[in-house]
């Protein structure tokens, strides 16, 4: 059963697939790889930082372009990287499901909650229209064999809230005041449903960012090179500019990179934003 509240954590009613993603991606020769067993410094925003399991020729690279400060703007995922969700998500839909005649066990409803993500979405060309909820109707309904629109409702509700949700990072918000301080810009960039923003708001964290490029309002989803590129031109930089961070190797490093951006793999090149601005040149 820990294993399985391990994996059901990953999941959300807003999350999407993320489970079976692999931690052994390291980026290509030239850039940032996580595997290499190297340590150097360089001069920061106020200090000397060093740098570990990165190539040097990578570094002069970008700062013989940008200076001390590597990238003029920072992208991050919000499922995964930014924000998890606070319960294993089986669980509350078992829980709040039982009310309304939910009988499947997490494990089951996990197994389900699977098959339905797999599925080809035929409604639209996007899971995530507007508020998303005819996709997540089906989902839900699929994972518990429940459809009754009340127990959607409470569902749909509750992941709009601080309670379903918590922070990755403890040390975010210190490092993001940093960064901005330091005039990197910052942007969320994100496939979910137009309760993101309210989310964001709920996190206490919306003022962190300079904009969010969210799927549902842009109609473009990671991987889709639309979506990271209409995150830089709403923070006004070039996609060369900037570094995504993400927990998927195909949505976040291929698709932030097909649409000419720096990338870094969450949990494998980066384990916190604070390594992420380190990395970057500024001193948190």
């Amino acid at each position: 059963m820990a294993g399985a509240r391990t994996k059901l954590g990953r999941l959300g009613l807003g999350l999407g697939r993320k489970l079976g993603i692999g931690r052994e991606y390291s980026t290509e020769a030239g850039l940032v790889d996580g595997r290499a067993n190297q340590s150097f410094q360089i001069a920061g925003n106020g200090g000397v930082i060093d740098l570990a399991g990165a190539t040097k020729e990578y570094y002069d690279y970008r700062r013989s372009l940008y200076g001390d400060v590597t990238h003029r703007a920072v992208l991050v995922d919000a499922v995964g990287t930014l924000v998890v969700p606070s319960q294993p998500t089986a669980q509350i839909y078992r829980e709040m499901g039982e009310k309304y005649g939910v009988e499947y066990s997490e494990e089951e409803i996990l197994s389900r909650y699977r098959w339905a993500y797999e599925q080809p979405w035929g409604h639209s060309r996007l899971r995530y229209v507007n508020d998303g909820r005819p996709f997540w109707q089906f989902i839900v309904s699929s994972s518990t064999g429940c459809s009754n629109s009340q127990y959607f409702e409470e569902l749909y509700q509750y992941y709009t809230t601080d309670k379903a949700w918590h922070l990755c990072d403890p040390e975010a918000e210190k490092v993001f005041k940093a960064l901005r301080k330091a005039g990197v810009k910052t942007a969320v960039v994100s496939n979910f449903d137009t309760r993101l923003r309210p989310l964001l708001q709920a996190l206490h964290c919306d003022h962190w960012f300079d904009a969010v490029a969210v799927s549902a309002e842009v109609e473009a989803e990671k991987p889709n090179p639309t979506i990271f590129l209409k995150a830089c031109e709403l923070l006004g930089v070039k996609p060369e500019e900037a570094v995504h961070v993400g927990d998927d190797r195909r949505n976040d490093l291929w698709g932030a990179r097909d649409a000419g951006c720096d990338a870094w793999l969450w949990g494998s090149d980066v384990h916190s934003f604070k390594e992420v601005a380190r990395r970057i040149g500024v001193l948190v």
